[in-house]
């Protein structure tokens, strides 16, 4: 099985051994970003919308270095510390999506890398 590493220098770099995203047989697997910048700098502080946008835009430039947009995204996953974050997560990343969006999981974890609110993951088709 063939492999292809996707990176984009607009989003920021990995924490850890794995790969921005990964495209494997027509799919583009996106890690999940968080509200890092590129400069690893935490953004938005205590504001689940500032962090989500983060989330999203960073999401967006890794789907760009493959050539791909949130058009393409067929599967999405988020992750939230606190479910009563829900709707204010939801409304932001409904931004990103027209009349087809993907489809998608939410899940309440017991916590996440560098202690952020929300972490969102993606699938893309080619």
């Amino acid at each position: 099985m063939l492999k292809k590493i996707i990176a984009s220098e607009d989003a920021p770099a990995a924490v850890g051994p794995y790969s921005q995203a990964v495209e494997a047989h027509g799919f583009v697997f996106c890690s999940g970003q968080v509200c890092l910048n590129t400069d690893g700098e935490l953004v938005g502080g205590d504001d689940v919308a500032a962090q989500t946008r983060q989330c999203m835009g960073n999401l967006g430039h890794v789907l760009g270095a493959a050539n791909l947009s949130f058009d393409h995204v067929v599967k999405t996953t988020i992750f939230l510390t606190d479910m009563e974050d829900y709707g204010t997560v939801n409304e932001v990343y409904g931004e990103y999506f027209g009349d087809a969006p993907p489809a998608r999981a939410t899940v309440q974890v017991a916590g996440l890398p560098l202690g952020v609110a929300v972490e969102i993951e993606c699938i893309a088709a080619r």
